[in-house]
């Protein structure tokens, strides 16, 4: 729908897709003086850690300002028109937006929440709780900051809403730095962390052209969430600070679940992690109690707020805490015994979690009726070859790049930038360790762990070394299945290749090996490669980046402009419009129309819907198309001819495709089809109405066209009786 137009004079480049506390407390960057612990800190360790700060903040600005003047350079954004800037929110960015633009025009804020609560705009013929399906609070908080702040003089709303995102980016890349320097010790993991995110962007976040995404709201809460755990599970923490800790973790894990749908199943792969570490007994139960009670009270705290979400009470993650929980209390003498003992153990103590997750997940779905996530897992379903299916819903995640394998160009990319080989070696050594220390752990017939043990292990590993281990390899499997959700793990990459080049671990491993293991070659290792590695990415990238941020653009779309300018004036503002989920979003924005369907995907009935309204793509009869149209309350219907004609998609993936199967009819053009496909009685809807002729000027009138988009009004009909054709 959107197009960029080179400014006059610019350079146009293509850029591309996308043991223990002693030695924690000793490095900060640069080792402070050998010291007896006393109670101040030398002026050494405070330099170290005022430098490291400064540092941390200074990436994380660098970071905000850089993906800010990319967004500003590729669109003009301070030059375009409002409806042009209103377009630039593609697809469901706009539809959120929409409700942030809402909140402003109320004419006041508790008029403009009462709107949210009971909204008539968004989906025709139906009055929603928007603030119980969408998670929009970001847009209401904001909405009402802006209101109450003395800042509408010299800041535009659309300014203090993109900022706010831009600005969560630095928080992001300071979550990151924070991880990697408490992982290794040292600050330079966390300079290296932020340089490699920043010089990874393609990879590692697409805030700049998704400003009103989810993910761009949430991860840098899930980011601080991360961190705070890693703090959270270091042995030397004091019990005052666990608790300091564990309300931070629960602020950042209760912001993360109420600005992402997805939050339920980001932290099921999560609870799987803490479940491994716990029955590989790195973890205290004490430590597995807290964090599976903050996961599940940060989300009855937004199923609360969302107006008791049934999908949240139906959700995988807290139907596996609750199982996890109570076999835990009830299944005694788990670690006791020896390594076989132990193990079966475990078998049978997984395959009951597992199994009362699922009786209690289903249990939970019919008592409430639930439906709304049904097309999720029919999609994971296909896509792990477990069935074939025709159904439209899943079928369109399917067929979407998005939600396909990581390609492999992916790994060229981080390859190129270095933080692909100490990423792999650090994992591959890690995981070496962690199995080692698991089978000594499940070995001890005692009631500890490798934590109780320590210095009486050859081999041992942190807690937070090993949470953050299982965390990247977890979020990398579901990287590696869904392209989509490689933002959740290329970050904590960056921060985990880091740790390896920077930390101890490892370099202590691989001297041994070589055997010269000394204090000192530990320590210059250490600091050597990093700046070796620093050093190299500023030579390489850094002119890349400023030409980069050099490249001018232009926002250009002028039918879009045309057609939302042409319903702005023409039609009525109760006007109901219908067509595609992703137009739909821009049409709400730019001009407050009623929409018949949208791109908020999480309510079976709303699915139905799309999927009736999105006939007018298929093989269906004028006065079918009509009466679908008219049943959800259109006036007005918009047929875009890059969905029409569609050429981005292989065949069996166009929507035409999914249409015709879904319906039973044969795909155009050359090729297979199953063999209970039949030929279609009509012709193609969008093409055949653009002939009108009977039947099809019976029932839509031509209002509007231009080279991309062409609008009908829908005409009222009266049927007189069965069997008489409809009169005007």
């Amino acid at each position: 729908m959107t197009a960029l137009r080179q400014r006059k004079g610019s350079k146009v480049k293509d850029s591309g897709p996308e043991s223990q506390s002693q030695s924690l407390q000793s490095d900060h960057g640069t080792d402070p003086p050998e010291k007896p612990c006393n109670a101040h800190l030398s002026w050494w360790t405070v330099a170290c850690w005022i430098t490291g700060a400064i540092i941390g903040v200074y990436l994380g600005l660098l970071c905000c300002i850089y993906v800010a003047t990319l967004h500003e350079n590729d669109l003009w954004f301070s030059n375009i028109k409002e409806v042009e800037r209103e377009i630039s929110f593609r697809t469901e960015c706009g539809l959120y937006y929409s409700y942030y633009k809402q909140m402003l025009k109320a004419p006041s804020i508790q008029e403009g929440l009462s709107e949210l609560i009971n909204d008539n705009t968004t989906e025709s013929k139906r009055t929603i709780n928007i603030l119980q399906r969408m998670n929009v609070y970001q847009e209401v908080f904001l909405s009402i900051l802006y209101r109450l702040l003395p800042i509408q003089a010299y800041l535009e709303p659309v300014y203090f809403y993109i900022y706010t995102v831009f600005a969560l980016q630095a928080v992001y890349v300071i979550a990151l730095y924070i991880t990697s320097w408490l992982l290794s010790g040292s600050w330079l993991a966390g300079a290296l962390t932020g340089v490699w995110y920043i010089f990874n962007r393609v990879d590692t976040t697409r805030v700049e052209f998704t400003i009103s995404l989810r993910e761009n709201w949430s991860l840098p809460f899930f980011a601080l969430q991360v961190a705070a755990i890693t703090c959270y599970l270091r042995p030397q923490l004091k019990p005052v600070h666990q608790r300091v800790v564990l309300w931070f973790l629960f602020v950042c894990t209760f912001c993360f679940c109420l600005t992402w749908q997805f939050n339920q199943f980001v932290l099921l792969v999560q609870a799987l992690v803490i479940f491994t570490l716990d029955c590989l007994d790195f973890l205290s139960p004490e430590q597995v109690a807290s964090l599976y009670l903050v996961q599940a009270l940060s989300l009855l705290c937004v199923w609360v707020l969302q107006f008791f979400n049934s999908m949240i009470l139906g959700s995988l993650v807290l139907s596996f805490i609750v199982a996890a929980l109570l076999v835990r209390r009830f299944q005694r003498g788990l670690k006791t015994g020896g390594l076989l003992a132990r193990l079966g153990k475990l078998l049978l103590h997984t395959f009951l979690v597992l199994a009362l997750t699922l009786l209690i997940n289903n249990g939970a779905k019919k008592m409430l009726q639930l439906r709304s996530d049904e097309h999720i897992f029919k999609f994971i379903k296909a896509k792990f070859g477990l069935g074939a299916t025709r159904d439209f819903d899943a079928s369109l995640y399917l067929c979407e790049e998005a939600f396909g394998l990581l390609p492999l160009d992916t790994f060229e990319r981080l390859a190129g930038t270095l933080v692909l080989y100490p990423y792999l070696s650090t994992l591959s050594v890690l995981l070496l360790m962690l199995v080692l220390v698991a089978l000594a752990n499940l070995s001890d017939s005692g009631n500890g762990g490798v934590c109780d043990r320590g210095e009486e292990q050859t081999i041992s590993m942190r807690p937070e070394v090993a949470y953050n281990l299982l965390h990247s390899v977890f979020f990398g499997l579901l990287a590696f299945s869904t392209m989509r959700m490689k933002y959740l793990w290329t970050g904590h990459l960056c921060a985990f290749a880091a740790y390896g080049v920077c930390g101890k671990e490892v370099w202590t491993l691989y001297l041994k090996v070589i055997r010269c293991n000394t204090k000192t070659k530990l320590r210059l290792v250490r600091y050597t490669v990093p700046f070796v590695i620093l050093a190299f990415l500023y030579y390489k990238f850094w002119p890349r980046l400023m030409e980069e941020i050099s490249e001018l653009r232009e926002f250009y779309d002028p039918d879009t402009v045309e057609l939302m300018t042409w319903i702005s004036s023409k039609t009525s503002k109760r006007a109901v419009f219908g067509g595609s989920m992703q137009l739909l979003a821009g049409i709400k924005l730019c001009t407050g129309r009623v929409l018949t369907n949208h791109p908020h995907y999480e309510d079976q009935a709303l699915r139905e819907r799309t999927r009736q309204v999105y006939q007018i793509y298929a093989r269906q009869s004028a006065e079918d198309v009509h009466r679908i149209l008219r049943s959800v309350g259109t006036d007005y219907v918009v047929l875009e001819d890059s969905i029409c004609y569609e050429r981005r998609h292989k065949r069996g993936c166009r929507l035409r495709d999914l249409l015709d199967v879904a319906n039973g009819h044969i795909m155009d053009g050359s090729g297979d089809n199953d063999p209970d496909l039949v030929h279609a009685s009509h012709p193609r809807f969008c093409e055949a109405i653009k002939t009108d002729a009977p039947p099809y000027s019976t029932f839509f009138t031509r209002v509007f066209k231009n080279k991309t988009f062409h609008v009908y009004r829908l005409k009222k009909t009266k049927r007189k009786s069965k069997g008489e054709k409809p009169t005007m």
